[in-house]
């Protein structure tokens, strides 16, 4: 076989268009993207966006203070409405309380507490940490509360009972709640809660193993002028 100058070229031409393939510039297809999605509404700029987020953290800020004044005389109504949360009945039976059949064979004992909101500056304490009594049987304590700075403030109080199924058969007959109480400068008083344990609570079958109640008080203070509502079967002391 005679060995031309065209053999020689053949795969020479191969060669290079096999090259030629890979050093050819991409394909570039172009769309149109002004059609597509033209009923979608643009993205916000960051100013906006910055925007947005200020208003919803500033309405959280403005309903979380204004929760945090309604939520006292709330929490109050809606407990003493329902008996929820552990909350002490108001008000009494004069005729009730003189006809009261002590269970002698149930003893309780009744811790008591004492707390003050962060904002109030009152010292508030209970006089004595426990007393003992039975079902029925009524029963005298005290709280002490002093105002250590050089101006009145006027402070009112929450309460509840632990555990909270205890809280329906706690009575108070006087107790110091559902009222403000203005303190002078470095002027101090002393609270009495007058009160007692309705015997049915020896015959409840959810407080068989509870034997011991912790009262508890809170007080915060008070805008001058404010005062909790009342619900109709609450009488004061």
């Amino acid at each position: 076989m005679i060995v031309t100058s065209r053999h020689l070229a053949q795969p020479l031409l191969k060669s290079s268009y096999i090259q030629g393939l890979f050093r050819r510039p991409p394909i570039r297809t172009q769309f149109d993207f002004s059609k597509r999605g033209s009923n979608r509404p643009l993205p916000k700029t960051r100013k906006q966006q910055s925007r947005t987020t200020l208003f919803y953290v500033m309405s959280m800020a403005i309903g979380t203070v204004g929760l945090s004044y309604a939520a006292v005389p709330l929490y109050r109504i809606f407990c003493q409405s329902t008996g929820y949360g552990g909350t002490v009945k108001q008000g009494h039976d004069a005729e009730k309380v003189a006809e009261l059949e002590p269970k002698k064979n149930r003893l309780i004992r009744v811790e008591f507490n004492a707390d003050t909101a962060a904002t109030m500056r009152w010292n508030f304490r209970p006089q004595q940490s426990v007393i003992y009594l039975n079902p029925g049987e009524t029963a005298l304590a005290f709280y002490t509360a002093k105002n250590p700075t050089d101006k009145p403030i006027d402070g009112i109080s929450t309460y509840n009972v632990v555990p909270y199924e205890a809280g329906q058969y706690f009575n108070k007959i006087q107790c110091f709640c559902l009222e403000e109480q203005r303190l002078n400068p470095n002027e101090e008083v002393d609270m009495p809660v007058f009160f007692y344990i309705d015997p049915d609570f020896d015959s409840d079958p959810f407080l068989e193993n509870v034997d011991s109640i912790v009262l508890s008080y809170t007080f915060f203070e008070s805008k001058p002028g404010m005062k909790l509502p009342l619900n109709p079967y609450v009488t004061k002391s």
